[in-house]
């Protein structure tokens, strides 16, 4: 698809650095790939400060990058660099074409006191209602927004795409067993990524072959990373459970390359990128229904689990380990579902089509009047 000339650039803005390895940075940085190789010119910025409570200096770094932008230029802002700013966002809504991405909504991550919950989801839904579009990465979020405010008419899903990857060693259907199982799992150290019941069910399966590596930032949260490693110590598994930390993207997919079972204790999600990226190595993986994860992962390519239930993930677990009917169901369920992952370039395309038709409209009158709010 061809882009209008009149919408050919845009400014594509991000909290923090723009070259994290975490899901929602991926997915931003392959879409702007995308719109690249589709001739578009993109501008990529990088908030300072802190998010998503953000801090004076987070919101004097977003009124900057919007400032220094002409009248109705195209701006694709993140979720996370968006929702805790809603003044500097309503102050040039409608000198600005704003487009928000959304993984999914702050209020939902774990670890929040019912104030700081109330108080994104007020700044995050006065901001949504300031963009002229709201892009979502599942359908899910798109229900969870309608809450929020946001019409059906400006909503769009577009899903993540993955790359062709070659089948890890684990994907293929031949047991061996002299050497323990390897559990991969890629996630930042946060406690909405369930964690701690990771380390809590693998306690209870010392008596199994295995090892598991954990890969992920642990710089998001300090003092959980901390607890995680105390935990692990506490238990006696810094032998077995492996606190990789944040990798490139070379060393990430060798650790999907030599993994057996993907797994992801979240206790929410967006999407879960990260599963897909299993899946399209062939491998099984065992997660949770937390948010979008219910519709990410194909049932016969994996077992789901409660989330936040630590005893469900251990029998998910002990089951895939002592089992080897259950292993080889599982392995080719993950290789049919590989089969029908979209891939990166038609996920671009879908963005492309989601930021056709901008309604040029005053956000002041006919977005207030949405919302029931005085002009």
């Amino acid at each position: 698809m061809k882009p209008q000339q009149a919408v050919a650039e845009l400014t594509f803005i991000v909290a923090g650095d723009p070259d994290q390895w975490t899901g929602g940075y991926v997915y931003d940085a392959r879409i702007v790939a995308e719109l690249r190789r589709q001739a578009w010119r993109v501008d990529v910025v990088g908030l300072e400060g802190r998010f998503p409570q953000a801090d004076q200096r987070a919101r004097r770094s977003l009124s900057q990058a919007l400032a220094a932008l002409s009248d109705t230029a195209l701006v694709v802002i993140d979720g996370l660099a968006m929702g805790g700013l809603a003044e500097e966002v309503e102050r040039e809504a409608e000198r600005l074409q704003i487009v928000s991405l959304v993984h999914h909504p702050l209020a939902d991550e774990a670890g929040l006191d019912e104030a700081q919950r109330r108080a994104f989801r007020d700044s995050e839904a006065r901001a949504l209602a300031a963009a002229r579009r709201v892009i979502v990465t599942s359908q899910h979020t798109a229900s969870a927004l309608r809450d929020y405010g946001v019409p059906a008419q400006r909503l769009r899903v577009v899903e993540p795409g993955v790359d062709k990857a070659s089948p890890a060693t684990g994907a293929q259907d031949q047991e061996a067993t002299t050497r323990p199982w390897r559990l991969l799992c890629v996630a930042t150290l946060i406690p909405r990524k369930g964690l701690g019941l990771l380390v809590e069910a693998l306690a209870c399966l010392t008596d199994r072959p295995w090892v598991c590596e954990i890969v992920g930032s642990h710089d998001r949260d300090p003092a959980h990373a901390a607890h995680l490693r105390e935990i692990t110590r506490r238990h006696g598994l810094t032998e077995r459970i492996i606190w990789a930390g944040e990798r490139d993207a070379d060393a990430l997919d060798a650790a999907y390359q030599r993994a057996d079972l993907f797994v992801l204790p979240s206790l929410y999600e967006g999407y879960g990128m990260v599963v897909t990226e299993a899946l399209s190595r062939g491998l099984p993986v065992i997660t949770t229904t937390g948010g979008a994860l219910a519709d990410t992962l194909p049932p016969e390519a994996g077992i789901a689990v409660p989330p936040g239930d630590a005893g469900a993930l251990r029998e998910a677990l002990s089951r895939w380990l002592g089992d080897a009917d259950t292993r080889r169901e599982l392995r080719h369920g993950a290789y049919r579902a590989r089969q029908r992952l979209t891939d990166w370039q038609q996920a671009g395309q879908r963005f492309l089509a989601a930021l056709e038709g901008l309604p040029d409209m005053s956000i002041a009158g006919t977005f207030r009047a949405e919302r029931g709010l005085p002009s």
